[in-house]
């Protein structure tokens, strides 16, 4: 498949290939309709649609629009005839050329040299300071008051329910959210090892050591304690006992092998699952306690044994960083505990949670971890086994935590465009665990390149086809709870206006590109990543970095080196979304197609100390991305995406490419079978998957001969005079489209004038082209529904995926392709109801009533696209 960009294609889209768009245009439409001839009425509702695009195609061939100014001169000062395809290009190099490395190592020394815990007075600062570049990038004035909202408030709904009907400029402000969240007691945390008749024999330092060589750790060591998000507060004392990841399969094989848990502290490494996971699948088995301790054999060839220093002198793993994090049970539901569902208002009613820890957990470092290893479980080569050894001593573990309602702040800005209704969104969370130069600094840095490049096309006189909405996340370490607060909150209005949600996170922590994504969105990232320069080789592409690796060397641990070579196995393929950020909400629970991105550690990186103080700008400057030119690609990519996604005729989601991915999903199914017999007759299912595809290629070939159409039409539009049919023309599009008055005006010596040989008493009949079926005006009428009718089968794609039922066990997440694992967490599970059936329930009558259960899902999807 040829994918290289042209004119033709307009939006780097192969020939052959056409992509999404929302429901709820049709519904905004019909709102106010006029109360008399309701067939001009209808005509209307399919013609507006065309205009919209006609005004922006007659206008930038003919400079109706203001100009984009460049180098302090205005386009419009100069006459252009030009394509909208070549409108779009110039919009796009203008984007191209703005995030610099210069601003994007500014933004991060401004935004990573500080702690920003979420609902500190650092984080309010933070949302505050964004809430002002917004204002600066879109020239939003900033008003008397400051616009900060609690959730629920009438000022809250209207700022995002407005953006779609009447909001004419963009605007920012920020909500507030009340989840319950808790923050660790440094004075409290404990980690003891304790002798005969209980008497100290050590106590471990749970503090990281701060090397004064950078500065800012060094400065803020002491700024935010080292314990488990959402933990559970409590003493537990026990024997130790080894469990490698934590995973599900270490813990049944150490109770397989006759290990009794019960009562034990469970000793873990980060890595394989999420940790709140690792929490859980001990608590489960009856451990009083968990500990878990970042192990260099992770580190792949980077290590001290290998030669390399620690850090700072090195690249090397500092043996007393500690990694930070949320110990929710991901996989259960997302967002503040004590309302699933809905949105944590200040005086919202709290359910107890069912998604958080029962039993206390710490984080520790590999120092401290070493110590244990050596001292009570026969050293580190013997203690890392997963023998089941048991520890001679009891250990003694506190976990002190203040539980509470905390506010917390999700800054917003929307962008109105000429198709108001239909909503692009850009998200970054930005709170951190101590300062997250990498996670999520680098993200926000990114996001901040992204939306300097948005105000320089809008200061230019630049608007979206579609409305933009940007969003800095808040509470995103703890569970999602920002982007899942407001997603629980306007739930109805997302799945009625947003086509796509495009997020980033970590945008820089090592040398490979990764991307993930719903497979709808695959095409389009793979053309935007082949325009965006590689941030060091000229000769490459953003595309080429998926193969990129560390600078380092050096043999590494062959079980980490298995494991890695596994899950590279299907690179540089782009995946399935798991879970871990704020897409969450977005794709699988409200069915709407989301990506996500950025630059991640390789076994030859130096290694990312993860939630650590070391998580810090000289670290980010000297190790992640020196010259910061990786920020700047992730910025330029997610900005081409955005446009793309914005200001294509035909949405850029590619249906056909989803369905020919279900029956990989299914080969996978088939695959995880421990037993056959378990297996339901799969071949109904698998039928349905065939007619999916089936349709889909022929809507593939509806989209492509729709906007040809289309484009065909816009040139045909004939000559026009009749006043009173303008004038009601403009005064709708006005109303219902938000397309200002000097925009309007500019229809009339254009778009409008093909309405010269209709008279006005002939938009009373029951069908305006039945007597003018071969005319400009009906052709037009005509292309433009085609187009409107696509797009919104496009646009509902992802929803088709949605059950309300839900996942059994989690019926929060409503995806029926794609969910996290539900003992992996960060990592997806396709099919997940069915999978888990099979290789978890091992439940053949289950596995019937989820096989049946897609297939009805995917028939319906089918049923839905036909053309």
């Amino acid at each position: 498949m040829n994918t290289e960009k042209s004119e033709k294609a307009g939006f780097c889209q192969a020939a052959n290939e056409l992509l999404p768009h929302p429901p709820g245009l049709v519904q905004a439409r019909q709102r106010h309709p006029s109360p008399r001839q309701p067939a001009f009425r209808k005509l209307l509702v399919h013609a507006s649609f065309a205009l919209t695009f006609f005004l922006l195609y007659k206008a930038h061939s003919n400079n109706c629009f203001v100009g984009l100014k460049k180098e302090g001169q205005a386009y419009h000062d100069k006459k252009y005839s030009e394509s909208y395809d070549s409108y779009i290009k110039r919009i796009e190099d203008g984007y191209l050329a703005v995030p610099s490395a210069e601003s994007a190592l500014a933004a991060s020394r401004d935004y990573a040299t500080h702690p920003h815990l979420a609902g500190a007075v650092e984080d309010f600062q933070d949302a505050k300071d964004i809430l002002a570049l917004f204002q600066s990038e879109f020239g939003i004035p900033t008003p008397a008051t400051e616009p900060i909202y609690p959730a629920g408030s009438p000022e809250s709904r209207e700022a995002t329910l407005s953006a779609t009907s009447k909001l004419s400029k963009p605007a920012a402000w920020v909500d507030i959210y009340y989840p319950v969240m808790n923050t660790g007691n440094a004075d409290g945390l404990t980690v003891e090892l304790l002798g005969e008749n209980d008497q100290l024999v050590w106590k471990a330092n749970l503090v990281e050591d701060g090397d004064p060589r950078d500065e800012t750790a060094a400065k803020y060591k002491d700024a935010v304690p080292p314990w488990h998000g959402l933990s559970t507060g409590g003493e537990a004392i026990g024997q130790l006992v080894y469990a490698n990841y934590g995973t599900k399969d270490d813990y049944d094989k150490l109770v397989g092998a006759g290990v009794d848990l019960t009562g034990k502290i469970i000793l873990a490494r980060y890595g394989a699952n999420f940790r709140g996971l690792k929490v859980q699948g001990a608590a489960e088995r009856g451990a009083a306690g968990v500990l878990i301790y970042s192990d260099p054999r992770d580190d792949g060839s980077v290590t001290v044994e290998n030669g390399y220093e620690p850090y700072p002198a090195g690249p090397a793993r500092n043996p007393t960083a500690i990694q930070r994090g949320s110990v929710m049970y991901l996989s259960v539901y997302p967002g503040d505990p004590t309302t699933p569902g809905y949105p944590a208002y200040e005086n919202a009613t709290r359910v107890e949670a069912t998604n958080v820890p029962t039993i206390p957990s710490l984080p520790l470092s590999w120092a401290n971890a070493k110590l244990l290893l050596e001292e009570e479980l026969g050293g580190v080569l013997e203690g890392t086994e997963l023998s089941g050894r048991v520890g001679s001593r009891k250990v003694r573990m506190v976990n002190d935590v203040d539980t509470k309602v905390t506010p917390i702040w999700n800054t917003m800005v929307a962008i109105p465009g000429h198709i108001k209704d239909e909503v692009v969104l850009l998200g970054c969370h930005r709170d951190a665990w101590v300062m997250g130069a990498a996670d999520p600094t680098s993200g926000t840095v990114s996001l901040h390149e992204v939306v300097r490049g948005l105000g320089a096309l809008h200061k230019r006189g630049w608007k979206p086809l579609r409305t933009i909405f940007i969003a800095s996340w808040d509470a995103e370490e703890y569970g999602l709870i920002g982007s899942t607060e407001w997603g629980e909150d306007f739930a109805e209005w997302i799945q009625a206006h947003v086509v796509s949600y495009v997020n980033v996170d970590v945008s820089v922590a090592g040398s490979r590109w990764n991307v993930e994504a719903s497979p709808s969105l695959a095409h389009l990232i793979q053309r935007s990543a082949q325009d965006v320069t590689h941030p060091t080789d000229a000769q490459k592409t953003l595309w080429d970095a998926r193969f990129d690796v560390g600078p380092y060397s050096g043999p590494m641990d062959a079980a980490f080196s298995r494991m890695w070579d596994e899950k590279t196995s299907n690179a540089p393929r782009i995946g399935p979304l798991g879970s871990g950020s704020d897409y969450t909400v977005f794709l699988q629970r409200l069915g709407v197609a989301s990506s996500d991105q950025g630059f991640g550690s390789t076994p030859t990186d130096a290694p990312y100390h993860y939630h650590s103080i070391y998580d810090s700008q000289m670290w980010q400057e000297v190790y992640a991305d020196p010259g910061f030119h990786k920020h700047v690609a992730v910025a330029q990519n997610l900005g081409l995406l955005t446009l793309r996604l914005t200001d294509s005729i035909i949405l850029p989601l590619n249906t056909t490419q989803y369905a020919l991915e279900l029956d990989s999903y299914l080969d996978t199914v088939i695959q995880s079978a421990y037993r056959g017999e378990i297996l339901p007759d799969l071949f109904p299912l698998r039928r349905a998957i065939a007619k999916l595809q089936d349709t889909s290629f022929k809507l593939d070939e509806e989209k492509a001969s729709a906007e040809e159409a289309f484009r065909k039409a816009l040139k045909n539009i004939g000559r026009a005079r009749d006043p009173r049919i303008v004038r009601r023309i403009i005064q709708w599009i006005k109303k219902h489209l938000g397309i200002g008055a000097q925009e309007v005006q500019d229809l009339s010596f254009g778009a409008l004038k093909w309405m010269s040989s209709v008279t006005e008493s002939s938009f009373s009949a029951p069908d305006i082209c039945k007597s003018r079926s071969k005319g400009p005006l009906c052709d037009f009428v005509r292309a433009a529904k085609r187009v409107r009718v696509a797009n919104q089968k496009l646009a509902s794609f992802e929803r088709g995926f949605i059950s309300e039922d839900g996942i059994k066990d989690r019926e929060w997440y409503k995806h029926l392709g794609v969910a996290p694992g539900k003992h992996l967490g960060y990592a997806p599970t396709t099919m997940p109801g069915l999978t888990e059936a099979i290789l978890y329930e091992e439940d053949h009558e289950l596995a019937e009533y989820e096989a049946a259960r897609l297939m009805t899902l995917i028939e319906n999807l089918a049923d839905f696209l036909e053309v």
